[in-house]
Order: C-alpha cells, then sequence, then structure tokens
C-alpha cells in the first residue's frame, strides 16, 4: 500500500480527521499494512499490547470468551474505525480478542512509536482520551442493558447496532447474534421467528436482513415509562 492511501484510511478516522498533512504522512509512515483471511485473529485475548489497528477494508470483531468456550462479540469495526488502542494507552494486555470477519486489511502502528508521535501533539491525545471515555460509557451501558433489558430488547438494539455499521443486510446467523446479544441461541431463533412473522425482520442463507428499522427502533426502548 502506497503511503498516500495509508493517508487516506488513517483520515478517516475520527481521532486523526483534524491532523494537518504533514502529521498525517509522518504517522502513515509509521503504519504497517496486514492482510487477513475470514476468521483469522488480528491478536488474542491476553497478548502484550504492541500494536493498535485501523481498519483499512473489511471489518473487524472484538469478542471474549467464557470459560466453557463461548463466544460473546462485544464490537464491531469497520472501515476508518480504530481498535486495540485502549490496551495500548493502558499498557495492559489485551481485554479482547480481535477477529476478521471477512476479507479485511488493518493498519498496524507499534505502541512505542505512537506514543512517541504523541509527545509533541497534546491535542492528538486528548481526542485519544474522549474517544476512550466514549467507548468505556458505551461498554457500561451495555452492561446495564444485560443486567436489565428483556432479550428482545436486547437482540434489537444489537441489530440496529449492526446496521447502523453494515446495513440492512446482516452477514450473521440467529446464533452470532444470540452471542452478540448475551443469550442462548434457543432463545435467539424465538425471538428472531416473532421478529420474522412481525415483518420486521427476515432470514436468508446465513444473514439477518432488517425490514422495518421504526418497528425494530420501538422494540429496542421497551414498553412506555408512565
Amino acid at each position: 500500500m502506497q503511503n498516500i492511501d495509508k493517508v487516506q484510511i488513517i483520515k478517516q478516522s475520527f481521532i486523526f480527521s483534524r491532523l494537518n498533512g504533514e502529521e498525517l504522512v509522518e504517522l502513515a509512515a509509521l503504519a504497517s499494512e496486514r492482510s487477513l483471511s475470514p476468521g483469522e485473529f488480528v491478536f488474542w485475548e491476553g497478548d502484550a499490547p504492541d500494536w493498535f489497528y485501523i481498519v483499512a477494508a473489511g471489518q473487524v470483531k472484538a469478542l471474549k470468551h467464557s470459560s466453557s468456550g463461548k463466544e460473546f462479540i462485544i464490537a464491531f469495526f469497520s472501515p476508518g474505525e480504530m481498535f486495540g488502542e485502549v490496551a495500548v494507552f493502558e499498557n495492559k494486555p489485551y481485554p479482547a480478542s480481535a477477529q476478521a470477519v471477512s476479507e479485511t486489511r488493518v493498519l498496524g502502528i507499534k505502541r512505542d512509536d505512537f506514543l512517541a508521535f504523541l509527545k509533541n501533539r497534546p491535542q492528538v491525545a486528548l481526542r485519544v482520551i474522549s474517544v476512550l471515555g466514549g467507548r468505556l460509557r458505551d461498554a457500561q451501558a451495555r452492561l446495564r442493558d444485560l443486567a436489565a433489558e428483556k432479550v428482545e430488547q436486547r437482540i434489537a438494539r444489537t441489530l440496529l447496532m449492526l446496521s447502523a455499521k453494515l446495513g440492512t443486510t446482516l452477514p450473521f446467523t440467529r446464533q452470532e447474534i444470540a452471542d452478540m446479544s448475551g443469550t442462548t441461541t434457543e432463545t435467539a431463533i424465538r425471538v428472531m421467528s416473532r421478529l420474522k412473522d412481525g415483518g420486521i425482520v427476515r432470514s436468508v442463507r446465513g444473514k439477518t436482513v432488517i425490514l422495518d428499522e421504526l418497528k425494530l427502533r420501538l422494540l429496542s426502548e421497551g414498553p412506555p415509562q408512565v
């Protein structure tokens, strides 16, 4: 990949979108390209945080495994989005694994190189802190949702989150949606069947298609509060 292409990818990231041309070129020179096949891991939970990454093409999912081996998907990253940076800044092992969903290319930047880059750029460091704070709030909100919401709400929220990133045709099975929603496959099948009967979604060849986003959003919000 040419340096100019790396610049365009890095510039898509919210954190780096306001860097000037010279800074973008300098950061791009630090980035290494990596191609991944579907299912290949970028890193594993517990690995040393030597790199953070920006998605250049494809999608990456962040996931954790329970002691029984069950997979729980906690986030998806699309082109221009950054991942692995929390561990890099904390200098603690990656808290989750990152795996390519499809044919994927990422740009990786070494921790030491990036910290040296930030040393004289406090405005970029502040934006990184802002993004990290937002992700922490999102994680806390999701934990509250998992604890308090009905399964239907959780699945509806998961589908809406995915559609915001990937569009209305989602390349996921009911089992994968169950994993992302923190429920069992059997429960997800029952809920998805009800959504299908209600004309909200349909399933075809391992994909889920959202037909009525408004109804799905109303479901995600739960019953009206009085």
